[in-house]
């Protein structure tokens, strides 16, 4: 936009220039020539009164002296054929002001005076001068040069106005667009300083209560999280008292087991809510070994329970990646519990996690039961989001649809991504790639194909 504007006022500026300085100059010139005229006509005017009364001798001494004072020729005709002064050819010109009418002739190189002198008893004298190109153009050029320097200049004053004034009106818009970008990237303490036309302050203080209001929008929403969680607190602790009233030991410290891991998710999420939104300064991270083996474990006993087979394919060493450890645990509850709700008893499944090249982790859920609709299989590449499943809040299988979506933006937050196919075995696989964390660095001995 500033150089838009810029442009257009050189465009301006510049066609008015020239509609001011072409006229301007083109009249410099006439009146250069015209001025080189009158001073040549009133020259040889002075030798008119002498040319009916002087003598040839006493005539052509004037002639040769008005020439050297105006430095052009000067030269007499007189009716008898005798010329005087400077030497000059007998033109058309000299003939027809012989005839008594006094004229100018433009030649290329100049123009030619003529003064028809009457009076003479021989008839008609003719006085010429000549006022060369030069002459007519004297100081011409002088006067364009400083013209066209008048010119440039205004032309530059213009321009500096222009960017002056396109710079006050586009630093509040690149301002307005940084702010909008830093707001775009979770940013909301951002706020845009109201500057400019009255518009471009009116845009700033809306920009600025916009996010103000995400903020209180934000903040009402983790409360209401919290709260709606700290709520469940109730209900789960007078099952912990039912479960603690059972008379069967075992099956009282069970489902106490049970109550504790639910209890333990509320609280995480508590956790979770209430620091959403603000920057800790510490990049989340998590090592996906032991959240691995620790929520495995978990589900080998509701395995058993239904006759499952668990296996479990981990690596050997820890596997830093960038995410939490209750938000890699909840990836994991997911897509178990997507395999417990959606195959029938019996149907065994096998986690796997692997180390990828330049660091993060490959985790795979595999099931071999009856495979996913041909509607949600695809390349690695193709999006599955319109295929029902993914997208959030919708299921092709009469759930709520956010068990694959957790573990879709659980990938996208830690720079990886999440792949749903078929499995060797007919099965369902899906794959969430987990990037390392920023600050890592990954050794050459913690490195394998995934």
């Amino acid at each position: 936009m500033r150089r838009r504007l810029t442009l257009l006022v050189a465009a301006t500026t510049g066609l008015v220039l020239l509609a001011f300085l072409v006229p301007l100059a083109v009249l410099l010139r006439g009146v250069a020539a015209d001025r080189a005229v009158v001073a040549a006509t009133a020259d040889v005017q002075a030798l008119v009164p002498l040319v009916g009364t002087a003598g040839q001798d006493g005539l052509r001494l004037a002639a040769e002296q008005v020439g050297a004072a105006a430095d052009r020729p000067v030269t007499v005709f007189l009716p008898d054929g005798a010329v005087l002064g400077d030497d000059a050819p007998l033109t058309d010109g000299v003939e027809l002001a012989a005839r008594g009418e006094s004229l100018t002739v433009a030649r290329e190189d100049g123009r030619e005076i003529l003064v028809a002198v009457q009076g003479r008893p021989d008839g008609t004298a003719v006085i010429r001068t000549f006022v060369s190109a030069d002459e007519l153009t004297h100081g011409v050029y002088r006067s364009w040069l400083v013209l066209a320097a008048l010119g440039v200049a205004l032309l530059l004053l213009g321009l500096a106005v222009a960017d002056r004034l396109a710079r006050s009106l586009t630093a509040p818009i690149t301002e307005l667009s940084a702010v909008s970008h830093r707001l775009a990237g979770a940013e909301l303490t951002a706020r845009a300083t109201p500057s400019g036309p009255a518009e471009l302050r009116a845009v700033a203080g809306a920009l600025n209560h916009l996010a103000t209001r995400i903020q209180e929008l934000l903040r009402d929403e983790r409360e209401q999280l919290a709260d709606l969680s700290h709520r469940l607190r109730t209900p789960l602790t007078s099952l912990r008292l039912e479960s603690e009233s059972l008379a069967d030991p075992g099956e009282a410290a069970r489902i106490t087991e049970r109550v504790d891991a639910v209890e333990r998710a509320v609280t995480g999420l508590i956790r979770q809510a209430r620091r959403r939104g603000t920057d800790t300064g510490t990049e989340p991270a998590c090592d996906a070994t032991a959240v691995v083996r620790e929520r495995v474990a978990f589900w080998t006993v509701l395995a058993e329970d239904t006759g499952r087979s668990l296996g479990l394919d981990l690596a050997d060493h820890p596997l830093p990646v960038r995410l939490p450890a209750d938000e890699l645990a909840a990836v994991l509850d997911a897509l178990l519990g997507n395999v417990f709700a959606h195959t029938p008893d019996g149907t065994g499944c096998t986690v796997a996690l692997a180390p990828r090249p330049g660091g993060g982790a490959l985790l795979t859920v595999t099931d071999s039961g009856p495979g996913l609709p041909p509607a949600l299989v695809g390349p690695a590449s193709t999006p599955l989001d319109q295929a029902g499943l993914v997208r959030r809040g919708a299921s092709a299988a009469g759930s709520t649809g956010l068990g694959l979506d957790i573990a879709r933006r659980a990938a996208r937050a830690s720079g990886g991504r999440f792949e749903l196919s078929d499995s060797d075995g007919g099965g369902a696989r899906v794959a969430v790639v987990l990037g390392p964390p920023l600050a890592a660095r990954q050794s050459p001995s913690g490195m394998a194909p995934s």
